[in-house]
């Protein structure tokens, strides 16, 4: 009797810590997949063929043929992809109500306030066209906030949503990795520090991390 194939999952991807939140559940998960690069440098993310799977016009996404019945399924927004990928899997996204509802809410705080305060620091520190301290100094300050609040959860458990290892690790360590480009200090902030030391070290986070794309491959998804 031959083996069943699993079909591999599209993933739709670019090098950002949101696309990096999706490979690594992808590779946590071990489930195949197959990368289809997304250049957003060369604005391949407003191309018409990509809108189709992704209406905002943002990475990443990804294309399950073997979705809920058997049937494929679209699933953009970052952390929308982790939670269907926990699902699928029954990883990283425990079953018991009150230890999911704490996953939830680091992940909506994630998706609320950690990523998208860091990008606008990220923005204004690092793109802008114009430096603005005003801008520097309010988003960077708000970053720091951010920092110590994550820096005493941590202090409290191992990790973020209590003392096992889940999605919403997955969902706020890419953002968190860039300290640096955020004006922080890491030092003031051990617990995380360590934790993304720990996190760092896990092989299937190492290898979500090294996916790249060509910048010369074709940008614009399969058809």
């Amino acid at each position: 009797m031959s083996a069943v194939t699993t079909p591999p999952i599209d993933l739709y991807y670019w090098t950002t810590p949101n696309g990096w939140k999706a490979s690594i559940m992808l590779e946590e998960c071990g489930l195949p997949y197959r990368m289809v690069p997304i250049n957003i440098g060369k604005g391949a993310q407003n191309a018409p063929d990509f809108l189709a799977v992704a209406p905002h016009g943002k990475i990443p996404v990804i294309v399950d043929p073997d979705g809920p019945g058997g049937q494929p399924i679209t699933v953009f927004e970052s952390n929308a992809i982790l939670q269907y990928l926990a699902r699928k899997t029954g990883l990283f996204y425990p079953s018991e109500e009150r230890a999911r509802i704490a996953v939830d809410i680091w992940l909506f705080w994630q998706a609320a306030n950690f990523g998208p305060t860091l990008g606008q620091t990220h923005h204004f520190r690092i793109y802008a066209s114009e430096k603005i301290p005003y801008a520097v100094e309010r988003f960077t300050a708000a970053t720091t906030k951010l920092y110590a609040t994550l820096d005493a959860q941590l202090g409290r458990v191992p990790h973020v949503a209590g003392d096992t290892y889940t999605i919403a690790d997955i969902a706020i360590l890419p953002w968190a990795k860039l300290w640096e480009r955020q004006g922080q200090d890491i030092a003031a902030f051990p617990h995380v520090a360590a934790w993304i030391e720990r996190m760092k070290a896990r092989p299937g986070v190492q290898r979500g991390f090294r996916l790249k794309p060509d910048p010369e491959e074709a940008a614009g998804p399969r058809g």
